[in-house]
């Protein structure tokens, strides 16, 4: 008697299925690189999920100016012991975004990429990450 497939699941079903790590999980931050980790918990508690990237450099320039928060670098959150995000204030964006565009596609040392993330509440957030 032929033997029953058992069902795979889709892809789409293993994504619908995975939680957002609760804070307590985390700890309020990111262990994996929020690339490598497909997502993470600022130190406020919400949880980015990363929705697209790398972005066309025309894309995230309109991110630049309309996003809800924008990040570039890192920094060390002695409280949580990790590196989190370093969440730009608006009126650094325009001149951290100059200094972005400049480095996408170098052939030298940073090189800049773009990347989309959204919180559960809607909001959006352009991930400027820098590669040394």
């Amino acid at each position: 008697m032929p033997k029953k497939r058992k069902h795979a699941a889709a892809l789409a079903e293993v994504v619908a299925a995975m939680q957002p790590p609760s804070a307590e999980e985390s700890g309020s931050s990111y262990v994996l690189p929020p690339l490598t980790a497909r997502g993470f918990t600022d130190a406020d508690g919400c949880y980015w999920r990363l929705a697209r990237g790398p972005l066309d450099p025309r894309r995230a320039k309109r991110l630049a100016v309309s996003t809800d928060v924008m990040s570039m670098g890192e920094y060390y959150d002695d409280q949580a012991q990790w590196w989190l995000p370093r969440f730009l204030p608006e009126a650094e964006r325009p001149a951290a975004w100059r200094e972005a565009r400049a480095r996408f596609g170098a052939t030298d040392l940073p090189i800049h990429e773009a990347y989309g993330f959204t919180a559960d509440d809607g909001r959006v957030l352009l991930f400027i990450e820098t590669y040394c």
